[in-house]
């Protein structure tokens, strides 16, 4: 006979795999102990399959897992920044693919990298007519830089903007048949460099 102390040993020692086979095997000893080798095996990974969906969330996925989710979408990190930052980058990868190839896109991409809105400014390649203005007297239509647009910073430090990035991130973003002009202005009205990068 089985004193109570044994019994309760015995259940704890039990698989709660034995509740998918025949009720012939829940009296097993043997195989209740025999299951607990494959529990402990897959209960690990049937927990991490269970909570898939928050490993593929970058709010709430291990940060180790966050540039494997970047690479998913061809955004490529600064592992320099705080985890938060990264987590709003690859958060932000829906937003950033539908409005690629617009100014509000670019705009929030290289806010998003640099911490910095930037101010981008289109030429249309002539002026609008209105007020005092007249076609043929006192205004000419047409001239400029057509499809170039420029992207201005203004920064307190022009350093902490990392201009090589920067472009490569416009050359990326921008229409195929646009050019650009860069331009990094430091807040006390020196400008630290402006290129232009026109097609």
């Amino acid at each position: 006979m089985v004193s109570a102390e044994r019994e309760e040993q015995v259940i704890a020692a039990q698989s709660a795999y034995l509740k998918y086979l025949p009720a012939l095997y829940s009296e097993s000893e043997f195989m209740g102990r025999f299951l607990m080798i494959f529990e402990s095996i897959l209960g690990p990974l049937e927990g991490m399959i269970d909570n898939m969906a928050y490993y593929l969330d970058p709010a709430l996925c291990p940060e180790e897992l966050l540039p494997w989710l970047a690479s998913w979408m061809g955004l490529e990190m600064d592992y320099s920044w705080p985890v938060e930052r990264r987590r709003e980058l690859v958060a932000s990868a829906d937003f950033l693919f539908r409005w690629r190839g617009t100014r509000r896109g670019l705009r929030e991409y290289l806010r998003l990298y640099t911490g910095v809105e930037p101010q981008i400014t289109e030429d249309f390649g002539g002026i609008g007519l209105g007020g005092e203005h007249e076609l043929g007297q006192n205004t000419v239509l047409g001239g400029g830089n057509q499809h170039v647009f420029t992207v201005t910073f203004e920064v307190d430090d022009a350093n902490s903007i990392n201009e090589s990035r920067v472009r490569q991130i416009i050359e990326t973003e921008k229409p195929a048949h646009a050019g650009y002009i860069l331009r990094v202005v430091e807040r006390d009205g020196q400008s630290a460099g402006e290129q232009s990068a026109t097609e």
